[in-house]
């Protein structure tokens, strides 16, 4: 009965426009827009105007960075964490001979907590020296990006998925992930379960995330700039890095990292911190990814916080619906990435994620991009449908919804395939 209940309460406000739902407190108007003022990239904190890379990279970046540690995604612990790799497998024929598959399990450990993550490789056999990588979390396990049988199930499926759940199924989200194609264009691809490194859970799996690895861990604190999951999952993609600069065949001048949806909140976060990842791609990152958070057009900071209060630090709170009291906002997460490449693509159908506010952050980390003489976009009008913009920064938006297509995959690579030659 109270099930009953709280589903007709939900019904009561909620209903579908052109797919999307319409939820109490979210709106899809663009007339309803709020008038905003985005915080300044280019003035210091005292008020002194930036001009040169200099004056950006010593004084305004380390700024605007507090900001997103101190009140978004929290404070990146700098403790290392002991770490080991195993090879599991390694097939040099996959593919049909155009591939090889590899898996390697990474176990974490501070000498009393372990945290097992197994990570999957597909790496081009036809290519002409080091090759280069997509970096990217699969939300569903190793086993949902593919129907080979001898891929494993990640370790945090075990406590995060219960037995009949439909995510167990082989090749259950092999949708998002094109292989063939990307091992066509010579790219390899690397993939580990989010979950593996913080599982995504409200109710609190914080003992089996990389967090409970770390001296400051402490799953009752209530410190302003705690450390949330897109945090460590930030923090999980850069030990990636680490294990892919152990491997011969990595071209570590040329690794990108794609992320989906929290995902690419995550790999925005990840690329302000880690200069290894030489273009950074967010996909329908929405809310705390790409996404102008001043415009609280769609997903906002209070339905974000309510959620998945577990993704950001308890700072942020302070900020729904109070989006006009930040300090900050998502165009300057964009320009922290300068003078690396970034890549945002939306879908015209996913209202949810402001598609338009995605482009503009783009759009309005122009600024920094050119003090590095690179270039940002030339107007803020949203480009059409499948009418990339590939510059020193780019942007599409595609038709359909909330997902990741082969579309975005070709655009990406195309992306790529510009910055990663123009170091050749």
């Amino acid at each position: 009965m109270r099930s009953y209940i709280l589903a007709l309460g939900f019904l009561l406000i909620t209903y579908f426009v052109k797919g999307q739902a319409i939820i109490e407190g979210i709106s899809y108007d663009e007339s309803k827009v709020p008038d905003y003022v985005l915080p300044e990239l280019l003035t210091c904190e005292d008020g002194t105007k930036v001009t040169t890379v200099a004056q950006w990279e010593q004084k305004r970046r380390p700024e605007v960075m507090e900001y997103f540690a101190s009140q978004e995604y929290g404070r990146t612990p700098q403790d290392k964490i002991a770490v080991t790799y195993e090879t599991l497998t390694e097939n040099r024929m996959a593919m049909e001979g155009k591939a090889t598959s590899k898996q390697v399990k990474f176990t974490f450990t501070n000498g009393k907590n372990v945290v097992e993550a197994i990570l999957l490789m597909y790496i081009p056999n036809n290519r002409k020296g080091k090759a280069p990588v997509f970096v990217g979390y699969n939300f569903k396990g190793n086993h949902s990006t593919t129907l080979d049988t001898t891929v494993f199930y990640s370790p945090s499926f075990y406590f995060v998925k219960s037995p009949d759940h439909p995510d167990w199924k082989r090749g259950n989200q092999m949708n998002r992930w094109c292989y063939d194609k990307i091992i066509n264009r010579g790219y390899a691809v690397v993939t580990m379960c989010y979950h593996d490194i913080y599982p995504d859970k409200v109710e609190g799996l914080m003992e089996h995330s990389v967090s409970s690895l770390f001296p400051s861990y402490d799953p009752n604190s209530t410190a302003p700039d705690r450390w949330g999951a897109i945090g460590a999952w930030a923090w999980g993609s850069s030990r990636i890095v680490d294990y892919l600069e152990t491997q011969d065949w990595v071209d570590l001048n040329k690794i990108a990292i794609m992320g989906h949806s929290r995902q690419g909140k995550a790999a925005l976060w990840a690329g302000a911190q880690d200069p290894r990842f030489k273009v950074v791609i967010s996909n329908d990152s929405g809310c705390g990814g790409a996404a102008l958070s001043k415009r609280v057009y769609g997903e906002n900071i209070a339905r974000i916080i309510k959620l998945f209060p577990h993704w950001f630090c308890p700072a942020f709170q302070q900020y729904a619906d109070n989006e006009a009291k930040l300090p900050f906002d998502q165009h300057q997460l964009v320009a922290l990435i300068a003078p690396r490449h970034v890549y945002v693509a939306s879908a015209d159908g996913d209202w949810w994620a402001d598609p338009k506010g995605e482009f503009l952050s783009v759009y309005h980390a122009g600024p920094v991009y050119k003090l590095y003489g690179l270039s940002g976009f030339k107007t803020d009008v949203q480009p059409d449908i499948h009418k990339p913009i590939m510059m020193d920064v780019g942007y599409h938006v595609r038709e359909g919804e909330h997902d990741v297509k082969d579309y975005d995959w070709e655009c990406f690579m195309d992306f790529c395939d510009i910055h990663f030659n123009k170091s050749e």
